[in-house]
């Protein structure tokens, strides 16, 4: 068992039009504590949001941590629990299609993000009554209302 502080963190994206806005929300707690992050982008897509919600909560921990990120987004959860990313790595960036990966600078950034923690990734089920994952998902579309 990790001795690192454990964080437990929701992360979600949502995008009105797909490319089109977007916003992106976490919530991380720990210790007792909560705290909410949020951002858009007027021209994104949904998985460039999802993505950016969890690059964004990783970065905002100060110290090496045992992080438990919770995502509905299947990409993300399975780039990470089936290995594909590793396999993206060894292609030089590359699917088992040949094609390019897409969003390439958002995983190397997320992989970057990850270094000083120790991540563990949980599937959640989107838009199923479970608390957390309802409030990252209305952070991000409030924010994807910005634009």
């Amino acid at each position: 068992m990790s001795n690192k502080p454990e964080v437990i963190v929701y992360t979600d994206g949502a995008c009105s039009g797909n490319p089109g806005p977007g916003g992106w929300g976490a919530i991380l707690k720990w210790n007792g504590k909560e705290k909410e992050l949020s951002g858009g982008d007027p021209q994104t897509t949904n998985n460039r949001m999802e993505m950016q919600a969890v690059i964004e909560a990783l970065n905002a921990l100060k110290k090496p941590c045992l992080v438990k990120i919770h995502s509905d987004s299947a990409l993300i959860i399975n780039a990470f629990t089936q290995g594909w990313i590793k396999n993206w790595q060894k292609r030089g960036w590359r699917k088992s299609n040949k094609k390019p990966v897409e969003n390439k600078e958002l995983w190397q950034a997320m992989l970057k993000a990850m270094e000083p923690h120790e991540v563990v990734w949980v599937k959640v089920k989107g838009h199923a009554g479970i608390e957390l994952n309802e409030r990252a998902d209305q952070l991000a579309v409030a924010e994807s209302q910005k634009f």
